[in-house]
């Protein structure tokens, strides 16, 4: 069931593209270079918000008749954002902090229609179990946290083993809120 209007999903990530495909939504992918970077004083689920309304806003002139959709996820422990990693040693070092504890998956979605934005964010729980420095760096061997904020993926090997349970939304945790975007996007078609 999919009567949307046209859909451009302003993306890169494979995950949020399979995820609008699990979903059932047709939509085309174009990409714009966007500054990432935040104004000092925001809350992580602020700093998500704005920067995809940033990477919304990049597409207010050039895109009618359609909902671009743009998202930031954010990994946060205590307030402390948890990036991306630069290299091995920084993905050591994030998932060491991530092990045995609590963190927050904040996505910040944005829907552009009509030079109009609507941007909403959620926000889910994940709980790590401890993990040995020997699965730390297997996961690393991978290849596969270099991508991704906080340095894993809870769809790869390290979430299969490593997190215990999670509160909220686990599409979210993944890249898209895929519920909640379900609903906003329903509101925005008038469906």
């Amino acid at each position: 069931m999919n009567s949307f209007p046209p859909i451009v999903l302003a993306s890169k990530s494979p995950r949020r593209q399979e995820l609008l495909k699990l979903m059932g939504i047709d939509f085309r992918v174009v990409l714009k270079e966007v500054d990432e970077s935040y104004p000092d004083g925001l809350k992580p689920s602020e700093i998500a918000v704005y920067i995809a309304e940033k990477k919304a806003k990049a597409f207010d002139e050039s895109i009618s008749n359609e909902i671009v959709i743009t998202a930031d996820t954010i990994v946060c422990i205590h307030d402390q954002i948890l990036g991306k990693p630069d290299n091995a040693e920084h993905a050591f070092e994030i998932l060491s902090t991530l092990s045995g504890n609590k963190h927050e998956v904040i996505t910040g979605v944005s829907l552009l229609k009509d030079h109009q934005m609507h941007s909403f964010y959620e926000v889910s729980e994940v709980y790590f179990n401890a993990l040995s420095p020997e699965q730390i760096r297997y996961y690393i061997s991978t290849g596969q946290p270099m991508d991704k904020a906080g340095a894993y993926g809870i769809q790869e090997w390290i979430g299969l083993v490593g997190i215990d349970r999670i509160n909220g939304s686990y599409t979210n945790v993944v890249g898209l809120p895929t519920h909640r975007l379900y609903q906003e996007l329903c509101k925005l078609a008038d469906l």
